[in-house]
This record gives C-alpha cells, sequence and structure tokens, in this order.
C-alpha cells in the first residue's frame, strides 16, 4: 500500500508523537497482572504501528527491534535472534532469490501462453478468458504477485493489441480485473514467496508455540481460492456481461514468435525451482505414510530448502555465469522494505509471548474471565476476526494487517481453549491479508490497473467488493470446514 502523503511538519508531528508513546508507556502504572516491561512492549507495538500505518514499514520496523531489546526482560541478542536470525526470515530471502531467477527466464510467458493456445482455449472465447485467468493462478501460487503481475501485464496487452480491445470496454476491464484479481487471490493460496501468509503463520507459531506446515495451510487455501476464481468469471459473465466476439479465433503466434528460445539454464532454474517446492510439500504429504523422515526433513525447518535452493543456483554455471548471482537478486528482485518489516513483527511476537513480559498470560486470563461472564461463541469471535481481516487489508497496509490481527486473535482464540480454531484462524487471516482487490492502494498491482484506462476505480470497487463479500462465505464455510478436518 501507498504511504499517506504528509508535509515536512506533519511528518516531523507524526515522528515525535509514536515515539512519544513509546517512551511514555515505560513509565505509566501498570495494571495489576502487568509488570512495566509489558507496558513497554504495548507502547512500542502502538508506537510503531501509527509508523507503519501512515509513514513507512522499514526503518519503523527497525525502530521497533531497537526499542524492544532496550526492555527489561529482553535483549538485542534475543531480538536479533528472533528477527533477523529467524527461520522466517531466511526462508523469505532465500525464496525471492529462487523466484527471481525464474522470473529473468521466458517460462513464466510460455506457461501462461500455453494455458491460452492450446485446443481447449480456442473452443471459445470464455474457454480462453478461463484459462487465461487460471495461468495466473498457477503460476501465482509460487511467485510474487508484483513480479508476476509486471511479467503477465505485457502478454494481456498484446492480447489488447492483437484482438483490438478498446480502452473502456466491457471486454478490458474485465481482462484488466481478472488478471489484477487473480494475482491477489494466488499470492494467498501458497506462503511460499508471499510475505502476508508467511507474518501470520510466524506471529502464531511465536505466540503460541504450534508450527503450521505448508501442506494444511495449501489444503485450506488452494481450494478457497480456485471456487472463488471460478466465482468471479461467473460475476464477469452474468454481471459484467462484456462482448466477447472480439477473442474469437485469436491468434497468438506473434507473441509466441517474441518470446526467446528457452536456454539448457532456463531448464535447470525450473528444475531447481520445482525441486525446492517438493522439499516444502513433501514432509506433509509424507507424515502418515513414513514418519521417521517426515520427522527428518520437518526438523531441518522451512528455510532449509529455500538455501539449498539458492546454493544450486549459485553454484551451477552456464557460459562460465551462475544461474544467478546474489547481488543482482538483492539489487532487483528482493523487497528488503517487507523483510525488514517481517523482522520487526517476529521480534514483536516473541516480545509479547516472552515469560519475563507476561503479556501473553495476562490476555490469556483476562480475555477468560471475559468470555466466561459474556460468552461469545467460536464461529462468533472467528467472523470477527475474518471480517476485520478482510475490510482492513483493502483499505491499509496488507503486512500490517495481517500483524494486527494474528496479535489480537492468537491470544483470545487460545484463551477459548480451541487450539484448531487459533490454527484456522492463523491461515485464513494470512490468506485473507492478500485478498486485497477492492480499493487501489490496496495493493500495487491493483493501483496499475484503476491507471490502465481499461477499468477504473470504480469497476474494481464493485466487482473487488463482491469478491471479498465470497471470499468471507468461502472462509467460514469451506475453509472452516476442512481446517477442523486438517487440526
Amino acid at each position: 500500500m501507498n504511504k499517506i502523503k504528509q508535509s515536512k511538519p506533519l511528518f516531523y508531528l507524526i515522528i515525535f508523537i509514536s515515539v512519544f508513546i513509546i517512551i511514555s508507556f515505560r513509565f505509566l502504572p501498570p495494571p495489576d497482572g502487568l509488570n512495566q516491561s509489558a507496558m513497554a512492549v504495548i507502547g512500542t507495538f502502538l508506537g510503531v504501528l501509527i509508523l507503519w500505518l501512515t509513514i513507512s514499514i522499514d526503518w519503523p520496523s527497525l525502530l521497533c527491534i531497537l526499542s524492544l531489546g532496550t526492555i527489561s526482560g529482553l535483549d538485542f541478542k534475543s531480538m536479533f535472534s528472533v528477527s533477523f536470525g529467524s527461520d522466517t526470515f531466511i526462508f523469505l530471502l532465500c525464496t525471492f532469490i529462487c523466484t527471481y531467477a525464474l522470473s529473468k527466464t521466458s517460462l513464466i510467458k510460455r506457461v501462461a501462453l500455453w494455458f491460452i493456445s492450446n485446443k481447449l482455449a480456442k473452443k471459445g472465447p470464455w474457454w480462453f478468458t478461463m484459462l487465461f485467468f487460471f495461468s495466473v493462478i498457477f503460476l501465482g501460487m509460487f511467485i510474487s504477485p508484483s513480479v508476476l503481475f509486471v511479467v503477465l501485464l505485457p502478454i494481456l496487452e498484446e492480447i489488447y493489441q492483437i484482438a483490438k480491445i478498446e480502452k473502456g470496454s466491457k471486454l478490458g476491464a474485465m481482462l484488466m480485473m481478472g488478471l489484477a484479481f487473480c494475482v491477489s487471490i494466488s499470492s494467498g493460496m501458497t506462503p511460499i514467496a508471499h510475505i502476508f501468509p508467511i507474518i501470520s503463520l510466524g506471529i502464531c507459531e511465536q505466540i503460541s508455540g504450534i508450527t503450521i506446515n505448508y501442506g494444511s495451510y495449501m489444503a485450506i487455501a488452494i481450494p478457497i481460492g480456485i471456487i472463488l476464481t471460478i466465482l468471479m468469471i461467473l460475476i464477469f459473465k452474468f454481471v459484467l456481461r462484456p462482448n466477447m466476439s472480439k477473442l474469437k479465433d485469436i491468434n497468438l503466434d506473434e507473441i509466441k514468435c517474441k518470446l526467446p528460445k528457452n536456454s539448457k539454464s532456463d531448464y535447470w532454474i525450473l528444475g531447481i525451482f520445482i525441486f525446492t517446492v517438493i522439499l516444502w510439500v513433501l514432509p506433509s504429504l509424507l507424515q502418515n505414510i513414513c514418519n521417521e523422515f517426515y520427522t527428518l526433513l520437518n526438523g531441518y525447518g522451512t528455510a532449509f530448502p529455500a538455501i539449498i535452493g539458492v546454493i544450486l543456483l549459485c553454484i551451477i554455471k552456464f557460459d562460465n555465469k551462475p544461474l544467478v548471482s546474489i547481488s543482482d537478486a538483492c539489487k532487483n528482485g528482493v523487497p528488503f522494505s517487507s523483510l525488514i518489516m517481517c523482522a520487526g513483527t517476529l521480534a514483536l511476537g516473541s516480545a509479547m509471548t516472552n515469560e519475563n513480559i507476561g503479556l501473553k498470560n495476562f490476555l490469556v486470563d483476562s480475555i477468560s474471565n471475559a468470555l466466561e461472564s459474556n460468552p461469545l461463541s467460536l464461529f462468533v469471535l472467528f467472523l470477527i476476526f475474518i471480517v476485520w481481516e478482510t475490510i482492513q487489508t483493502n483499505l491499509s497496509s496488507n503486512m500490517v494487517t495481517a500483524t494486527v490481527v494474528t496479535t489480537v486473535a492468537v491470544p483470545i482464540l487460545l484463551a477459548t481453549g480451541s487450539t484448531e480454531f487459533v490454527l484456522i484462524s492463523a491461515v485464513a487471516i494470512g490468506m485473507l491479508s492478500s485478498f486485497a482487490f477492492v480499493t487501489s492502494p490496496s495493493m500495487p498491482h491493483i493501483a496499475i490497473s484503476c491507471s490502465s484506462n481499461y477499468t477504473n476505480t470504480k469497476q474494481i470497487f464493485l466487482y473487488g467488493s463482491f469478491l471479498a463479500i465470497l471470499a468471507i462465505i468461502l472462509t467460514i464455510s469451506l475453509g472452516l470446514g476442512i481446517g477442523i478436518v486438517i487440526f
């Protein structure tokens, strides 16, 4: 999300207020059950949250770690260990390097073109459209949303030119909205190269002590994403009702001819990436078949396969050049602002659950007492968090949303004694934080779509709202049902 533009005086006023909150909470008298260190953690969270929402996500995250490291009961060594030294941080860094290498090949475009140029796509305009959208979904499960949109947008623009689709037409709007919406949907379907689910799962592990493997996450998120995409297509067909005649007998040979030939290095990059993904997913598939192997591989953590992938990409050379250069990937393919915020949120989650701070036990005891006097069903609590998540992620920073909602939801649901709902909520929050497609500030690719002149802010808001409502319904029905079976 683009941060709010401020004048210089307002910029420094916000910083002053945030720092004042961080410092002043260290001297406020704590309520019964809390100590002074817990108040300092709360003040850090509130002060940094203001900065995250209004100014930036990177340096305020460093301020968060700095502040936490000076609190009694915590120290810099432990904060660095759970942030920059965490399994999650290394996983994301190495995954971004792997996906950057893949994005530099022509394979992503070739896969997309295969979807829309096969015999099934030639059966009619709606088959072509459906397969185009599902090519985005398939690729988006393994590629970061910003990279995927930038790679596939030129293909869509070529389709516009070949089919002579005008700006402002319903058909042009449908294809642009569909591309943008599918990029958002696919980014919530797996944690691979997607930072929002990783943040939610990481905070859940920090607070509850329970690890959610990627297989379990995808078992919930992938069916929801596929069904949501099908419903999106049906909405386009029966509500938007574009004239599809220009997509009849569309010839994509011109686009194919422009693609460079696949090289051996391209195939090696693809093979290494597939191998890495298999290592991520394999443990959850083998848990009930070969528990010893599952325990061994799962014990290495999620960063292990990504590190292997990066090492292989660096040591295998063609024409005396490695498949990927880490320095080049870090300059062009690694979103360090997001990584730094991830480190900050992990440090914050660790501080909130630290036994010396006592904040977790205070929250659990307080919420448990409140639920006893005024009980809410688990379903109502779950619904509240899901609706909150969906609304906020479409209006503010997705990373901040995933951080705040998970940080609040997990201890409250832990207080109910239902581990299943804790894990399902973490998955749902991580997934829905990516389902941002209602307003232009929600995601960079949504903003680009709104300014493309093929669609506009009004259309994005209308059809994005339809999808957001459907996402909530699918999450509380299908997602909840699958989650209860899995967990």
